[in-house]
């Protein structure tokens, strides 16, 4: 048994009222009989789509169906996350037992707090855009400090040469990604924080679960291939009532990605710049087109099935994006309650 696991264990052996798990942890836990979950009376998944479309589904199957778990009626179970498509409300639906459905904001868009930019930078000028992007923030800071600025790109080797470039050209920076230790992360996200590295560049390794206070400005070098990745990344800035900044390199390679993108900054009331708008309508969507409805699950999909009452959506709460479900003790039956407290993460 490692050290961190006999910590772990040491804790659970003390007794605790909450467990806070990844789902390969609690199932080794389970397997070696050191958990009971038999006495679990609120389950929350968080990111329940990412979970799910993952490839945890398994685990979490044995979590909630195989073990001492006590079945739906008995928990309570609820689900979070910034989008929830029909897909995985369908594999929702088997952990949950007549449930209400809670769209706080707008499903699957970004909140109105972040001011959204996308640029025409061919590939070979990403670099030089950044820097001058880079220089114009130092430019516009306080005493000259570096806003906390967070960079996404696609690949690990794409980040850590792009750090290595940044730190060479005056910009300190760090990056996190899959390749990075666990203890590696911490240390670049401390660095991070503190402002000792105010340029953290990331893979969507990042995109989700991270809570920086203060990132002022996020900025897509290399802009995902599905919209739902890009409304997480831009969801780590703008957070808790503060406004932010996302900006996007766009190129031909991104073409799929016009419409979904300009459609995301229409609804957000943000300038679209014309080039967008024409890429938009040459486009079809290609794989951001989900099939069967809506793009990111803003509505309940049971409506669609069962009830056929026209196109109405129903939401309730503030402006930020979330998806909520869940089962028991919210009203009941297909009812729709009050907004509740953002689920962006």
């Amino acid at each position: 048994v490692d050290d961190v696991l006999f910590g772990q264990l040491r804790e659970l052996e003390r007794g605790v009222d909450i467990l806070v798990a990844t789902p390969g942890r609690l199932v080794d836990l389970l397997e070696r009989a050191r958990v009971s979950l038999q006495m679990i009376r609120y389950l929350a998944l968080d990111e329940a789509d990412r979970m799910l479309d993952m490839g945890f589904e398994p685990q979490i199957r044995k979590i909630v169906e195989q073990m001492d778990m006590p079945p739906p009626g008995v928990r309570q179970t609820m689900l979070f996350s910034a989008t929830f498509p029909k897909e995985i409300q369908r594999l929702a639906s088997d952990f949950l037992a007549n449930y209400v459905f809670l769209a706080v904001g707008r499903v699957g868009s970004s909140t109105d707090l972040i001011v959204q930019r996308v640029e025409f930078v061919h590939e070979s000028d990403k670099r030089s855009h950044l820097m001058d992007l880079l220089h114009a923030q130092r430019a516009n800071g306080v005493q000259g400090k570096q806003a906390l600025t967070l960079v996404f790109v696609e690949t690990k080797k794409g980040a850590d040469s792009l750090e290595h470039w940044l730190c060479m050209n005056g910009f300190p920076a760090t990056t996190i990604h899959g390749d990075r230790s666990q203890q590696e992360r911490e240390q670049a996200l401390r660095s991070f924080k503190s402002g000792a590295t105010p340029i953290l560049v990331a893979t969507d390794v990042a995109a989700r679960g991270l809570d920086i206070p203060h990132v002022a400005h996020v900025v897509n070098f290399d802009l995902p291939n599905d919209i739902d990745d890009y409304v997480h990344r831009i969801g780590r800035t703008g957070r808790a009532g503060k406004t932010g900044l996302a900006t996007a390199f766009f190129n031909d390679n991104n073409a799929s990605l016009a419409r979904p993108l300009a459609d995301l900054m229409l609804e957000a009331n943000q300038e679209v710049p014309a080039w967008l708008t024409r890429y938009a309508a040459r486009s079809f969507g290609g794989r951001n087109r989900r099939p069967g409805g809506g793009r990111f699950g803003g509505r309940d999909f049971r409506r669609d099935l069962s009830f056929n009452r026209g196109n109405s959506d129903y939401y309730g709460g503030g402006n930020s994006a979330g998806g909520y479900a869940g089962s028991g003790g919210y009203g009941g039956g297909s009812g729709y309650g009050p907004g509740v407290t953002s689920a962006w993460d």
